[in-house]
């Protein structure tokens, strides 16, 4: 078997010239396909480091119908399912609920309401199967009047830590305008079916750091961007890890920008020694370069992260030994959005995680749902009538 090591530098000036070294085997050589061993592109020297980890992470999805009182219903929105726990033979789900239709920020913002998870409560539902669910009521509402929350409470986690129940999610005061910036907010229990105690205070807020421009009502006008979390912080979930709590966000920027990799958006942690806090926002911060919904879970002694829909790197799955540093070690492309993970399926199979959990779909701009997603692993490709030893999806 040949051996070569090869010495990456710029070929072109750069501020520090950085050399990298890293075993080229003829096994490679091989499996890349490539042509001359001494005339690499760019695009095979990334292929040459690229780990090598298989596909263990690839798979595909199919979404479906539930029954029960989580069938899609017309007036009503149920959207964005926290991951999926089991108590007591029965499993749960929490979710943002609201009724009536999206009038933007064109009307009355008072009266009417601007997103589909504005005026939003949460509420939870349980299932013996999987598929049936049961709506069991509101867990968490808005505020009162005047207070962080009194606006919106929506896009919420669950997370159970020595015997209690936490829900972590977001909150808007009103006036709800384009310029409002959404915070965190943090609700606890003795049983999942409540009652749930709310923090009084946000958990987490934007970075105060951005200077708006002008008093017009616009969020792309801006004196200063601030860090990637200046205006919003969206979809948070806690997991506990290495003795402490470390609470994942999405972050959105003052002056949002679209990018050659589409809208900037990324993910942060703030980390707590207590599960109420307070948070500390890492100074590593941020910690993705894309991303939408938060989809975090424990694996093989770290953090595993799916990144979809927006930014360069979108549509992969990351990992961090440390919950903090993620490399890439997977493209994952159909994922299905907002995804609720069950929590209960074994995940020592890297895929197994993805099983069966919940999503949600939109019917209209005004009316979206939950379902349920099954994902499988896919590990070889055939054409339609060619026979393999192989099917095209197993496992």
């Amino acid at each position: 078997m040949t051996a070569l090591l090869f010495f990456a530098s710029c070929q072109t000036p750069c501020p520090e010239e950085q050399e990298e070294n890293f075993e080229i085997t003829q096994d490679k050589i091989d499996y890349l396909g490539i042509t001359n061993p001494d005339k690499l592109s760019a695009a095979s020297k990334r292929a040459l480091q690229w780990p090598d980890i298989g596909n263990e992470w690839y798979g595909e999805f199919q979404v479906y119908d539930l029954k029960g009182d989580l069938a899609y219903e017309e007036g009503v929105v149920r959207r964005d399912p926290s991951s999926i726990i089991k108590h007591d033979g029965k499993y749960f789900v929490w979710y943002s609920k609201s009724t009536g239709k999206t009038d933007g920020f064109a009307g009355d913002i008072e009266k009417d309401k601007v997103f589909p998870w504005d005026r939003c409560d949460i509420w939870f539902a349980t299932s013996e199967d999987g598929w049936t669910w049961k709506e069991e009521g509101m867990a968490v509402g808005r505020g009162e009047k005047g207070t962080y929350d009194d606006r919106s409470v929506f896009t919420t986690e669950v997370m159970e830590h020595n015997g209690t129940y936490y829900l972590v999610y977001q909150t808007v005061k009103s006036p709800y305008n384009v310029r409002v910036k959404n915070q965190v907010g943090l609700a606890w229990s003795d049983s999942p079916y409540g009652p749930w105690t709310k923090s009084k205070e946000p958990i987490l807020s934007p970075s105060d750091n951005g200077i708006w421009k002008g008093d017009e009502d616009n969020r792309f006008l801006v004196e200063k961007k601030g860090d990637f979390d200046s205006h919003k912080v969206h979809d948070p979930c806690i997991i506990p890890y290495n003795g402490k709590f470390y609470l994942y966000y999405k972050g959105e920027q003052m002056g949002e920008q679209i990018t050659f990799g589409g809208r900037q958006i990324r993910h942060g942690v703030a980390i707590a020694d207590d599960p109420k806090g307070p948070y500390v926002k890492s100074p590593y911060n941020p910690i993705s370069n894309s991303g939408h919904e938060i989809c975090v879970w424990k694996h093989e002694g770290g953090i595993a992260s799916l990144i979809t829909t927006d930014g360069p790197e979108r549509n992969t799955i990351q990992w961090a030994p440390d919950g903090i540093n993620f490399d890439i070690i997977a493209a994952i492309p159909g994922a299905p959005h907002a995804i609720g993970l069950n929590r209960t399926l074994n995940n020592e199979d890297p895929f197994g995680i993805f099983g069966w959990g919940l999503t949600h779909e939109y019917v209209t701009y005004d009316w979206q749902y939950i379902r349920r997603f099954e994902g499988k692993r896919k590990t070889t490709h055939v054409a339609r009538g060619e026979t393999g030893s192989k099917k095209s999806s197993d496992e």
